[in-house]
């Protein structure tokens, strides 16, 4: 069994080209089942947000497919065309990124939380899809572990950021302040919610838009109004401000929109969070009108964060330890179970005479032994899996060979 990744992201391609390899969670799911029908496939998980998309396969070792071809034949697109955009890894460096990455060290803006979320949400769709095998599902779930610990012992500056705090601080540096300014939110997704919670706490009027055939039913930041989401232009020339946040594949404003009789007579800054894009390119062309996208805003890894780096390596290395102590050993499951089997009939054998001797009925026996057998079961378990844990991989194997030797009565 082997690991292979394949990624596209803000560093090597803008939002238009991230755009054509976005998914939704239907497609996700679509994906997901023509992938796990290929032969050597044996798992697959796809993460998809605003600033990356990333497709994690785990396959035989004899494997001879391209997952950049898999990728482009699930978006009908051409490999030779977009290849310079992707990156390729695999084994240590595919592992290594992950965990890099679900912490937020490769983040637009370091640090950040949101990534976390959205790791976690992909191996949940992976599982609801059925497409983890037990390595995606060890490997991500240890790289989410990981990451908490990270959240919970490591300080960064700007930790908590997301792009629309940027995009406030970037906005307050051109002296333009939020404070009292009227503000409108289209969607009311998790990124739209945070957007309207940003603005709220820097002094806003907020409305958010409700699709109308939702409206009523569903729940809006504190202190933010709603709108229905037809009406949104009705609203418009009176913002000072309009962020975007939807997973709509079609453009929330238009260009078409604005007509010649169109005035705006204020400045209205508007913010695009969205990939694919939310707001057509042409419309910040408008007199009056700035435009920002989700590459706007961003922020690295500096001075003032090398001692968190050195942490947070700290505690992703351990963490790589553990997986791969699990991973190189993995192929020694079986025996362990094996090995575990015949110890509980060993000690079924032995205590057998003990239990009918017993002042109890028959199938009180029975029901003691079976708890017996579930409990040596697990503690014969315990010791074997730990013992792999603590043992290097050679020196576990000859344990292995030793206690089978042991056993060999049994067979």
């Amino acid at each position: 069994m082997s690991i292979h990744m394949i990624g596209i992201d803000y560093q090597s391609a803008d939002v238009d080209i991230r755009a054509k390899f976005s998914f939704t969670q239907k497609s996700i799911a679509e994906s997901l089942q023509k992938l796990l029908e290929l032969p050597d496939v044996c798992g697959a998980v796809i993460l998809s947000t605003c600033n990356r998309m990333e497709l994690w396969l785990s396959v035989d070792d004899d494997w001879e497919g391209s997952i950049m071809e898999l990728l482009c034949d699930l978006k009908g697109v051409s490999s030779q065309v977009y290849r310079s955009y992707f990156i390729e890894r695999s084994e240590e460096e595919a592992v290594r990124h992950l965990f890099y990455l679900t912490c937020g060290l490769k983040s637009m803006i370091l640090a950040e939380d949101q990534i976390l979320s959205q790791v976690k949400h992909a191996l949940t769709l992976a599982r609801e899809n059925y497409s983890t095998d037990n390595v995606l599902e060890v490997l991500f779930r240890k790289a989410v572990t990981a990451a908490k610990r990270v959240k919970t012992d490591v300080v960064f500056t700007h930790a908590s950021a997301t792009a629309v705090d940027r995009a406030v601080e970037m906005l307050g540096q051109q002296g333009f302040s939020l404070k009292g300014k009227r503000c409108m939110v289209i969607g009311n997704g998790e990124m739209g919610k945070l957007a309207a919670q940003t603005l709220t706490r820097a002094g806003a009027e907020v409305t958010v838009t409700i699709r109308q055939y939702r409206s009523g039913v569903v729940n809006i930041p504190l202190g933010c109004a709603r709108i229905n989401y037809g009406d949104r232009m009705k609203l418009f020339f009176d913002c000072d401000l309009v962020v975007s946040a939807t997973s709509s594949p079609n453009y929330t404003i238009r260009r078409e929109l604005f007509t010649e009789e169109t005035r705006i007579t204020h400045p209205i800054y508007l913010i695009d969070l969205a990939v694919p894009r939310d707001i057509e390119p042409e419309v910040g062309e408008l007199s009056n009108l700035t435009l920002y996208d989700i590459d706007d805003f961003k922020i690295s890894a500096n001075a003032e964060n090398e001692e968190a780096l050195k942490q947070a390596e700290a505690i992703l290395s351990e963490a790589m330890d553990d997986f791969y102590a699990w991973y190189d050993c993995r192929d020694t499951i079986p025996r362990i179970q094996e090995i575990q089997a015949v110890a509980v009939t060993d000690l079924n054998l032995r205590i057998q005479k003990i239990i009918r001797r017993l002042p109890m009925s028959e199938e009180e026996q029975h029901s003691l032994m079976e708890d017996v057998d579930t409990a040596a079961g697990k503690v014969v378990g315990k010791m074997m899996f730990g013992l792999r844990d603590y043992l290097a991989g050679q020196d576990f194997r000859s344990c292995l060979d030793g206690l089978e030797k042991l056993y060999e009565e049994f067979e």
